[in-house]
């Protein structure tokens, strides 16, 4: 149904019933739960959120491709441009959102950012490795309190010392993430503002799918 745009590499944040943020999916995913009537859209006009259907929120596309081209990506059809919502709310979902973030690779990337703890420089994924700041032969775990980012060179000068002992400074002093690590990363790209009332301080876990 949907045709390849830019708008394709948004991505959208998911409500349960009582709207609680409890996943962010890609546009793809989005638009299949809206078309299958499985969820709405939810949209900020004046303040206030309106919920909008599918073939409601097609209409409204309409006149915002008239109006306010700029305020929204979009993608094209075969028949229509439809405007990329920003959030969506199941129709038949009411679990509350895991609370804890999962302790992945991944989400230690976004954490220090690819930056290397120990010189502070930033790198690709494919040039950072995972240090234990307390060397597992000392009896350091493999926790987010011990685990940083680490570029090979500062990896190798570190061996199995403890920062101390290699002459090495931690940046930043590693801690388990309030909330999901790439959802803070996405909260920097004002497109994603509206999220920011659904994402408080609370223990949010919100995966990317």
């Amino acid at each position: 149904m949907i045709a390849a745009a830019s708008g394709m590499s948004c991505n959208v944040l998911v409500l349960n019933q009582h709207f609680l943020a409890v996943r962010v999916v890609n546009v793809r995913r989005a638009f299949s739960l809206l078309f299958r009537e499985l969820a709405v859209v939810v949209h900020i006009e004046k303040g206030q959120y309106i919920s909008y259907d599918f073939s409601e929120w097609c209409e409204l596309s309409e006149l915002a491709r008239q109006f306010e081209p700029d305020a929204h990506d979009w993608i094209r059809t075969v028949r229509f441009d439809i405007a990329v919502p920003r959030i969506i709310r199941l129709a038949f979902y009411d679990r509350l959102p895991r609370q804890q973030v999962k302790f992945n690779r991944r989400n230690l990337y976004a954490r220090d950012g690819n930056h290397c703890q120990y010189c502070g420089k930033k790198f690709p994924t494919t040039e950072l490795s995972l240090d234990h700041v307390i060397p597992r032969s000392m009896g350091g775990k493999t926790t987010w309190e011990n685990i940083v980012c680490a570029c090979l060179k500062c990896n190798i000068r570190k061996g199995g010392r403890t920062p101390e002992q290699a002459g090495l400074k931690l940046i930043t002093q590693p801690k388990k993430p309030r909330r999901n690590p790439v959802i803070t990363i996405k909260l920097s790209d004002n497109r994603y503002a509206s999220w920011k009332a659904f994402l408080d301080n609370a223990y949010w876990s919100v995966e990317l799918k």
